[in-house]
């Protein structure tokens, strides 16, 4: 199996090495990947926008199999065109893929799902915001407003803050642009990825994991793309996973086939695990970044066979003759290194050094002519670190970044450390 990977980032790395550990895949092609990725799989440019472009790749390097790691082609109907040529390709549709590209729309598959998630308002108009604002946060109990953007915004759309005036601020900025705001009411308790494998309404979990998305130590900062991430969850017990595929995933896969898009792919379920139990902060509809980078860490069973039966329809049929999936003993933590100034305007262009070594997944690199691998995005490596459990680690990711040289480069030295520590309980 030719299996052809869409994307350019530490994710489509990480998807990259797991798949090449399965002994179907025969041959791996990326686009347009990265410096890091060339190292592993054939690599080619294409617009990743563009159906008819990455239809055209496909053909030309014979994949059996697309995967599509970034939101953007998902949204704009990539998938679609890829399986109108007759490939099998994992990525939702543009309609499925609205439980991402729209927080409106992805609300409303809740409330007929029954799915628990925190209050909200639309606004578009900005006549309306200030009204709104007191409908949330503070004034009315909640400990902070939370304003999103209701299109995509690669993780840096949200403001969680206690001060009115920035929540306001944001709002507005927002508006002005054109993109609705979506207000919420604030969700308490520690926070929950889960990765779903979903054919229609076979739904198939994933490790759960943990993402960092705020730039400074202790959760303090803008929100970034993500800094880090570890799994599995050493604090969340076996009752309130399955409560979370039960009562979250399988019933929005269920709505979504309902409502005739049915969902292919990868769902993202994004919680906090409240005092009322478990509440949706937020789907994907693909992979998340940095949390694959930890979970496939640990994935022992055959990812392209498991990519490709959701692909074709035949996901509930690979379970049954495979059995749950096998995971490796112990833990993963990812840590992102990125570039002086991130999440603001990075600076790009440095030599970085170290960064062949074991454990380091590249995504805002570049190759020169002369060999050396420069920083060339705002999120520069995930640095992946094993162990028999997670504060063995955490030790090890943090001895391979201490190799690591980037001018001005920074990162988390507290991901996991509170969970190592024992620190959350439900």
């Amino acid at each position: 199996m030719r299996v052809l990977v869409i994307g350019s980032g530490a994710r489509e790395h990480a998807l990259l090495l797991a798949l090449g550990r399965d002994p179907q895949v025969t041959g791996l092609i990326v686009a347009p990947g990265n410096a890091g990725t060339a190292r592993v799989a054939e690599q080619h440019d294409v617009d990743i926008t563009s159906g008819d472009a990455v239809v055209a790749l496909a053909r030309e390097v014979r994949a059996d199999l697309v995967v599509i790691g970034p939101e953007v082609p998902l949204v704009l109907g990539v998938a679609d065109a890829v399986r109108a040529a007759g490939i099998a390709c994992f990525g939702p549709s543009k309609d499925a893929a609205q439980i991402e590209g729209s927080k409106a729309f992805a609300k409303e598959v809740m409330a007929a799902a029954g799915v628990r998630t925190a209050a909200s308002e639309i606004i578009d108009n900005p006549a309306n915001l200030d009204a709104a604002l007191e409908r949330f946060g503070p004034p009315a109990g909640d400990p902070a407003w939370v304003v999103k953007d209701d299109q995509l915004a690669a993780g840096k759309g949200v403001v969680v803050t206690a001060d009115r005036d920035v929540a306001r601020a944001h709002a507005a900025g927002l508006l002005e642009s054109g993109h609705p705001v979506l207000l919420e009411s604030f969700l308490d308790g520690p926070e929950v990825s889960l990765f779903c494998v979903v054919d229609g309404e076979t739904v198939v979990p994933l490790l759960p994991a943990q993402d960092f998305k705020r730039v400074g130590e202790g959760d303090t900062g803008p929100n970034t793309g993500g800094m880090g991430a570890y799994a599995p969850l050493p604090w969340l017990s076996d009752d309130v996973y399955r409560q979370i595929v039960t009562q979250v995933a399988e019933p929005v896969a269920a709505e979504m086939v309902r409502r005739g898009s049915p969902f292919s792919g990868l769902l993202y379920v994004g919680l906090a695990i409240t005092s009322k139990g478990p509440a949706v902060v937020e789907f994907n509809c693909r992979f998340g970044d940095p949390e694959t980078q930890a979970v496939l860490a640990l994935l022992e069973s055959p990812l392209g066979q498991l990519l490709h039966a959701a692909a074709t329809g035949t996901l509930a049929d690979f379970i049954a003759d495979s059995g749950e999936l096998r995971w490796s003993d112990g833990a993963a933590v990812t840590v992102v290194l990125a570039a002086e100034n991130y999440p603001g305007r990075p600076r790009v262009g440095d030599v970085v050094v170290g960064s062949e070594a074991e454990g380091v997944l590249h995504a805002g690199t570049a190759r020169r002519d002369d060999g050396s691998v420069v920083s060339s995005g705002g999120r520069v490596l995930s640095v992946v670190g094993t162990g028999a459990d997670l504060p063995a680690a955490r030790a090890q990711v943090y001895e391979i970044l201490r190799s690591i040289k980037l001018p001005g480069s920074h990162f988390r030295s507290d991901i996991g450390l509170v969970a190592a520590e024992g620190k959350i309980s439900l």
